[in-house]
């Protein structure tokens, strides 16, 4: 079905540890001189109606970018599913388009795209590329709120394993570069040579 850009509000998970670029906030890191949250906002922004931040800290230099920002609930980098449940509470839309900070390429038309293949029986779309599921690339319906937190008091942890309880529609891109992300600093020499 067809999701008109006015229903979709765009949520960046932007609460990670960074472990492997020395703990820095990942939004923050810069990748070819501009940081993260910059180019995953302008890639992301213009797809939906709103954008929100899931964040556990900076929260103050990310709201000066002009969105409303979130903590996630567990404070202390209590992993992806804290921040989607955030976002989605934090959503004024009946569908919310989750996409991970670090991933600069992400395809332009992926709430359009997404959107197109959501069916009225299906809990969500993710994206896909070579068999492999982006599960951190994904429409959401905003009511699946409780049933995250049904999860999560159930002890999931793992987006797969949440996305496992749901009816998913799977969406396969050309593309897999359009889901590369910075873990590390050789991840962002690569990414940014074909930018």
């Amino acid at each position: 079905m067809n999701i008109a850009r006015d229903r979709i509000t765009a949520g960046v998970l932007a609460g990670g540890r960074g472990r492997r670029l020395g703990g820095v906030d990942k939004g923050w890191y810069r990748l070819d001189g501009q940081p993260l949250i910059t180019r995953t906002l302008a890639r992301v922004a213009p797809q939906c109606a709103a954008a929100v931040i899931s964040a556990n800290r900076s929260l103050a230099r990310y709201r000066a970018l002009g969105h409303r920002v979130v903590p996630d609930d567990g404070g202390d980098f209590d992993g992806p599913l804290a921040g989607i449940a955030a976002l989605l509470q934090a959503a004024a839309t009946p569908y919310v388009l989750i996409v991970p900070v670090d991933t600069p390429a992400l395809p332009l038309d992926l709430a359009a795209r997404l959107g197109a293949a959501l069916h009225a029986s299906a809990d969500l779309a993710v994206a896909s590329c070579a068999g492999r599921t982006q599960p951190l690339h994904a429409l959401l319906r905003r009511e699946l709120l409780a049933d995250l937190e049904a999860a999560r008091a159930d002890g999931v942890r793992a987006v797969h394993a949440w996305h496992r309880r749901l009816t998913c529609v799977s969406v396969a891109w050309p593309d897999c570069d359009a889901f590369a992300n910075v873990n590390a600093e050789a991840d962002a020499r690569v990414i940014a040579a074909r930018l």
